[in-house]
Order: structure tokens, then C-alpha cells, then sequence
């Protein structure tokens, strides 16, 4: 009789994750360094531009000379407030993420994901040259694969009771439904519509979502080497 028995052997770290963080962060920081001029500039040559996809005919032309703004996008980000929302969610989501389907299979996750939510994006916004930056696309591809992933996952949420702090947890599928359902209406009624790509973040989450499903046979082939057998 053979049985197999699970190697003891120690995590490899995760190393996506911190990588994005600190690329999102410096890349920031770089910008806000370069003179008010030279900002804009950057922005005009980097950042996706809506217009421009008026019908079928247009799409090719426009993703050959578009499309590396398309993911250079995600590493630019408005202000400070953006930014950080962005790297709290990638932490929240990205680190369990990265833990199931592994770096390699992350970082195509998080740069599809934002390169089609910023596609998304273009096509939806009529008005020509506006600038679409920030990882907010990727980001919501990260939750939308978390949800498919860990579906019985529960998170934790801080609820102020007057003076007090109560901490609870809360199915994770409730939250992500929740904040699913504002993104799609934001994308019609929200506040600084315009200024905010609502629909890149609903994009962004269906894109992720399908992402983890299509690549779950092979996420679990992953776990189970992690696990010896």
C-alpha cells in the first residue's frame, strides 16, 4: 500500500503584490516630482484617451497605437486619495489572490484586467481626450476573481455604535454584491460621473470573474503540488 504524504516545505513568499504596491507607488511619486509642465505632458503621452472608437472599423487602428496606454494608464493616478484606495484594495484582495493562483497568474490578472477595464472605458466615454488613469480597473478585476475564488469567504467590517467600535464579519459575497451593485449605478447616476470611470470598475470585476473560473482547473493543479500530491 501507497500513500501519499504532503511535503512540509515553507510558503514561497509573495512577491506580485508587493512588486504592483511599490510600482504604483513610486510611479506616483515620480510624477508629483516632475515639474506641473512636464506632468501634463507625461500624462498626454501615457494616460488612455477616450474618442476615437466610432464604429468597428476603428478599433484596430486605434489598439495598435492605444494599447500600451492602455496598461501604462494603471500606473497613474490623480491625487494622493486615489492612489491609496487603490493599494488598501490591493492589499485586502491581492494577497489572498496572489496566494491561490500564484504570481505569474496574478500579474497577467491585474494587467488584463486593468487593460480591458480601461478599454471598457474608452468606448464608453463619447468625448474625445479624456483622460483615463488610475488602477482602479485592475483593482476591481482583483475582487471580481476574490469572489470567484473564495465565495464562502467572509470579511471583516469596523460598524461605529455612537462611541463605540464593533468589529464583525460579513459574507464576503454580500460586500462585493453591494459594492457590484453601486458600481453598475454609478455608472449612470453616481457622483462625478465623468470624472470617475464607474465603468471600468464594472469591467474590470466581470473580467476578473471570469478570469478565475476559466483558470480554476489550473489553480487547482497548483494546490495540490503546494500540498504534495
Amino acid at each position: 500500500m501507497f500513500i501519499a504524504v504532503p511535503t512540509r516545505h515553507k510558503a514561497p513568499p509573495r512577491w506580485a503584490t508587493p512588486l504592483l504596491f511599490a510600482s504604483l507607488w513610486l510611479c506616483f511619486t515620480w510624477v508629483t516630482l516632475l515639474p506641473e509642465a512636464e506632468q501634463r505632458q507625461l500624462l498626454m503621452e501615457w494616460a488612455a484617451l477616450s474618442g476615437g472608437l466610432s464604429g468597428p472599423e476603428t478599433w484596430w487602428p486605434w489598439l495598435r497605437g492605444g494599447s500600451l496606454r492602455l496598461v501604462s494608464a494603471l500606473f497613474l493616478h490623480a491625487d494622493w486619495a486615489h492612489l491609496l484606495g487603490n493599494l488598501v484594495f490591493l492589499l485586502i484582495f491581492g494577497l489572498p489572490a496572489e496566494r491561490a493562483m500564484g504570481p505569474w497568474r496574478f500579474l497577467a490578472l491585474f494587467l488584463l484586467g486593468g487593460a480591458i477595464a480601461n478599454l471598457a472605458t474608452v468606448a464608453a466615454i463619447a468625448t474625445p481626450d479624456r483622460l483615463i488613469i488610475g488602477a482602479s480597473g485592475a483593482v476591481s478585476a482583483m475582487i471580481g476573481a476574490y469572489l470567484a475564488l473564495f465565495p464562502g469567504a467572509r470579511l471583516g467590517v469596523v460598524v461605529p455604535l455612537g462611541v463605540f467600535l464593533q468589529f464583525v464579519r460579513v459574507p464576503a459575497a454580500l460586500l462585493i454584491g453591494l459594492w457590484a451593485l453601486l458600481q453598475l449605478v454609478f455608472t449612470f447616476i453616481g457622483p462625478a460621473f465623468g470624472a470617475v470611470a464607474w465603468s471600468a470598475h464594472l469591467a474590470g470585476f466581470a473580467f476578473g470573474g471570469a478570469f478565475a473560473l476559466l483558470a480554476r482547473a489550473g489553480i487547482a493543479r497548483r494546490m495540490r503540488r503546494k500540498r504534495g500530491y
